[in-house]
């Protein structure tokens, strides 16, 4: 299965790139994700990140998401065709 359309809860997400450079290299554990946001669990803290501002990779997998790509539902995302890059 495709990482795009796999459910990202309880996977590890790290964000590999930002135009806010505090967010690089930030890594958690996804507990919810939105329409725009994801929220992750960072060591003791929830962190939430704007999908649109972040580019990641969630669990093992090489592949990195464009954030303003999957702004959908996660309902909605786990359905949908994504184009390969």
């Amino acid at each position: 299965m495709d990482v795009y359309n796999q459910t990202w809860i309880g996977q590890t997400l790290t964000v590999e790139s930002s135009l806010d450079s505090t967010l690089v290299g930030r890594q958690g554990i996804v507990l919810d994700e939105s329409r725009n946001t994801l929220a992750m669990l960072e060591g003791d803290r929830r962190v939430t990140l704007n999908k649109s501002s972040i580019k990641f990779t969630v669990g093992n997998e090489p592949v990195v998401i464009d954030g303003a790509l999957v702004g959908q539902r996660p309902e909605d995302r786990i359905h949908r065709t994504y184009r390969k890059a």
